[in-house]
């Protein structure tokens, strides 16, 4: 199975690098551009043909590692190989 993770800042947590990048497009010329969040991307294929079992690891991957569950959210997408 192929995994597809999104990782991102919670509401209310402040995004600096979002910041930055919304400062950088303004910049550029990139107007009516507000509230930029940034957030990771992550994909694994993994061994695993049961879809239940694999959410079930997924998601353990993600509290022990891929995400910090104190400030981030994480989405999970799998999709048969």
């Amino acid at each position: 199975m192929k995994a597809r993770i999104k990782v991102t800042l919670k509401n209310g947590v402040l995004d600096p690098q979002g910041k930055a990048i919304e400062n950088a497009l303004g910049s550029l010329g990139f107007g009516g551009v507000d509230e930029v969040r940034q957030g990771k991307y992550i994909e694994l294929d993994l061994e695993e043909t049961d879809e239940a079992k694999a959410r079930a690891q997924v998601e353990a991957m993600c509290e022990k590692l891929l995400a910090n569950t104190v400030i981030e959210n994480y989405a999970v997408e799998l999709e048969a190989a």
